[in-house]
């Protein structure tokens, strides 16, 4: 017996390492599908581990590029499909639950489960409503969302209401949000678009400063070197000094348009003091299709150089500490030449939030 244990110890050993070494390949496929081949090779070697390699699999999920994530996941649905009977859902209920791993994997630790056991699934959903990943809470708000509709078409304006609210208090993703809104909208309730997100609405702006031939996305124009509200400044073709400016549109949209007039090859700025509670980490999320840049407290944390590409709700995120206090904000807007009406658009939108895309309140 010592024997064959100890035997059954050296396989183990040497299995788990070929494991490991399959997985590291899939992990350092490229982008552009560098290595895709040894990956290939990789994969057959992983589906044939069994349900074994589903833990590996998901700790090695999100550690490399979409392209490997795509190579694990489709291993991982492999060995699930082959081997329901086999799989642990209580491992990947175990895994799923542990917020330290990455939202990827823990998103594929529930599709898992999800295809193993289906009814097991059907009862986790509902309990990741709140979860720290906005992937992971996506199902839990549908079911919400539809259940609010079957209510309201049952005529049950009550229960409509109250699971509504409940997906409108959890949602993060737009699509769903403005489901939600539209449907309360039709029960007679507006809700607070603004407000829910932590869009910023309130703004100082001074402009236009230049942007011929695109230069002024680099040109340093004077609030980039301070930001004193009783200020004049050389514009584009005129002194210009800051003025307020509040912003009534729901998703916190910013239309330099409006106090400056419709301008081309222009470059405006907005400013605006956040108060937080606490010193503390956050994320400043960004929508916009301009060249733009946005400063903290006098620290640049990002900027684009493209034009009219587009503009979505949480398009970037900019990750960021926030001190205990004022927090000065800072975002530049360059607006190009082109005539098109599709690219009269010169704006923005901005919130603060955590990690988990949940609006900080200012203190």
């Amino acid at each position: 017996m010592k024997f064959c244990f100890s035997v059954w110890v050296a396989f183990s050993i040497s299995s788990f390492g070929a494991l490991d070494q399959a997985l590291e390949k899939i992990v350092n496929v490229g982008r552009e599908g560098q290595g895709n081949e040894a990956a290939s090779e990789s994969w057959k070697e992983v589906v044939k581990a069994g349900p074994s390699a589903l833990l590996p699999i998901l700790s090695a999920t999100g550690k490399g590029s979409p392209v490997a994530d795509n190579w694990l996941r489709l291993a991982a649905n492999t060995i699930a499909d082959q081997s329901k009977s086999a799989v642990s859902i209580a491992e990947l209920e175990s895994f799923l639950g542990d917020v330290k791993h990455l939202a990827s994997a823990r998103q594929l630790a529930f599709d898992l489960i999800q295809q193993a056991d289906p009814a097991k699934a059907e009862l986790i959903e509902p309990g990741l409503l709140n979860d720290s990943s906005q992937e992971l809470r996506r199902g839990a708000v549908q079911r919400l969302v539809n259940e609010a509709k079957a209510s309201a078409e049952a005529k049950n304006e009550a229960a409509a209401k109250s699971a509504y609210n409940k997906a409108f208090a959890a949602a993060r993703d737009e699509d769903q949000f403005k489901a939600i809104a539209d449907g309360l909208e039709k029960l007679g309730e507006k809700p607070d678009i603004a407000q829910h997100f932590g869009f910023l609405m309130k703004w100082n702006i001074i402009g236009p400063f230049d942007n011929t031939k695109r230069a002024g996305f680099e040109t340093v124009f004077p609030p980039e070197k301070e930001v004193k509200l009783d200020s004049t400044y050389d514009g584009k073709t005129a002194a210009v000094k800051w003025q307020p400016f509040e912003t009534k549109q729901e998703y916190g949209k910013v239309d330099f348009n409006k106090p400056l007039g419709m301008l081309k090859e222009a470059t405006a700025y907005a400013s605006t003091t956040f108060i937080s509670e606490t010193d503390r980490d956050a994320e400043i999320r960004l929508g916009c299709k301009n060249g733009w840049k946005v400063w903290l407290n006098g620290e640049l944390l990002f900027g684009r150089d493209e034009y009219h590409r587009g503009a979505q709700l949480d398009q970037y995120k900019l990750k960021c500490h926030l001190k205990r206090g004022a927090n000065l904000i800072l975002i530049k807007c360059c607006q190009n030449e082109q005539t098109e009406q599709w690219t009269v658009e010169w704006e923005f939108q901005l919130r603060v939030c955590d990690s988990t895309g949940t609006a900080i309140k200012e203190g």
